[in-house]
């Protein structure tokens, strides 16, 4: 039996998670609206093969805000005088990614996450800093199921 995997498909903006072929999970993600690429501070979307090194959240209520990693109350009572409502929030979990390939090895050193947002009017089309972004239900229901270690394959 093959390992549960997760699948972005950057074309489709849809993440899958599967196992041995069968999907437990499909939802529609936004990306990176800069494109593709792996340069630092680029804002944009890293392909190929990861894995999930940290999960971050456990527990936390759903609109729970994240910054630095850490929680800082929840949306939108907690949104820092400086932004509004309408910035671009990690909210609800975090799957923190490492890159497994030379071409994207700098994944993890650029906080590229796969997480939840206050943006979902946006979902489906590329919008986000370069992480991978989800709705908060998703994005609960993706982390319950998702493991430390777990690969994720990124593709146009």
């Amino acid at each position: 039996m093959a390992a549960p995997s997760i699948r972005i498909d950057l074309s489709r903006q849809e993440l899958v998670l599967e196992e041995s072929g069968n999907i437990l999970l499909r939802c529609p993600v936004s990306s990176g609206k800069a494109g593709t690429g792996h340069e630092e501070g680029s804002g944009k979307t890293p392909t190929g093969h990861f894995r999930v090194c940290q999960k971050i959240g456990d527990g936390e209520p759903e609109d729970t805000i994240f910054i630095s990693r850490l929680p800082a109350g929840r949306y939108p009572a907690a949104i820092p005088e400086s932004l509004d409502e309408h910035s671009d929030f990690i909210l609800t979990r975090i799957l923190w990614l490492d890159g497994l390939e030379p071409h994207n090895a700098n994944t993890r050193s650029r906080y590229i996450y796969i997480h939840g947002t206050n943006d979902t009017d946006l979902l489906g089309a590329p919008a986000s800093h370069g992480c991978i972004r989800l709705s908060p239900r998703d994005m609960l229901d993706l982390f319950a199921l998702a493991e430390e270690g777990m690969d994720v394959f990124i593709q146009c």
